[in-house]
């Protein structure tokens, strides 16, 4: 369980640094894709609901100048 915890806190971390330096709202969306479809596969979610959600995080990041 401790494993799990760690592998999706170092996801988050790697995709706040892979999202940062991203310069526009389609790089962001297609990096959160990307890692979200990365972190469900490797967590054993769903891909496509992984995509799905770090494709709108993404791009919410980059308008709201958060990342």
């Amino acid at each position: 369980m401790r494993s799990i915890v760690r592998n999706k806190f170092a996801a988050l971390i790697l995709a706040g640094f892979t999202l940062s330096a991203c310069s526009t709202v389609g790089e962001s969306a297609g990096m959160g894709a990307l890692l979200g479809a990365g972190v469900a596969s490797a967590t054993g979610g769903n891909m496509a609901t992984g995509a799905l959600l770090g494709a709108g995080a993404g791009a919410v990041c980059y308008q709201t100048n958060t990342c």
